[in-house]
């Protein structure tokens, strides 16, 4: 789990979601760690963030505690929690970790919450040319996959994968602002992992 700011995450935000204004409000979906609150407080903005581990969430409020009130525990397929009203919501992997069902209403959710001309942010969307997509066991549609016994997905349940026509479908209430795939390699040591992923921007 991450312990320092996503530096893909930085460079984007600055590019299309700098803050723009007093009280401008962030929420990060699955914030893990906190790796991207001090990235977030040094911009001085209102962050918000649900995250499913109620240790996380009570480690982090220890470690964050003027902002204590606005990390909760909760399932963003579901609820948003907050007020609505963002003007950013960013997420790095972790709403790719749900089946396209619950991937479609946390976007409705998202969409709903955003001001007018807010941003969503999301980070290493797994791709179906992932090699992983070929394994594991299908879970109730053809882009969610289960059951991963090995590989990085091993034992970490859900997994969606995406190609272009699946994320257009699943952003099509947003106006895309980026859409990137990327496809990595690595060659020493040998046998190591090929990661597909795609980086998105989308604006209400």
């Amino acid at each position: 789990m991450a312990i320092w700011p996503w530096s893909n995450l930085i460079s984007i935000v600055m590019r299309y979601a700098p803050p723009n204004k007093p009280k401008f409000r962030v929420l990060e979906l699955g914030c893990g760690a906190g790796a991207n609150i001090p990235f977030f407080s040094s911009l001085n903005v209102e962050y918000y963030a649900i995250e499913g581990s109620p240790t996380i969430v009570e480690s982090l409020r220890k470690k964050f505690p003027n902002i204590k009130e606005n990390i909760v525990v909760g399932d963003f397929t579901k609820d948003l929690h907050f007020e609505n009203s963002f003007d950013l919501v960013v997420d790095r992997s972790s709403v790719t970790h749900n089946t396209t069902k619950g991937i479609k209403q946390c976007l409705d959710a998202v969409y709903d919450g955003l001001n007018t001309g807010g941003k969503y942010i999301g980070l290493d969307w797994f791709s179906t040319i992932n090699p992983e997509y070929n394994h594991g066991k299908q879970d109730q549609d053809i882009f969610t996959r289960t059951d991963y016994t090995s590989g990085q997905f091993a034992n970490i349940g859900r997994v969606h994968f995406s190609d272009e026509p699946h994320m257009l479908d699943l952003f099509s209430k947003f106006k895309i602002l980026l859409l990137e795939h990327s496809v990595k390699e690595e060659k020493i040591p040998k046998n190591s992992k090929v990661s597909a992923i795609w980086n998105l921007v989308a604006e209400k």
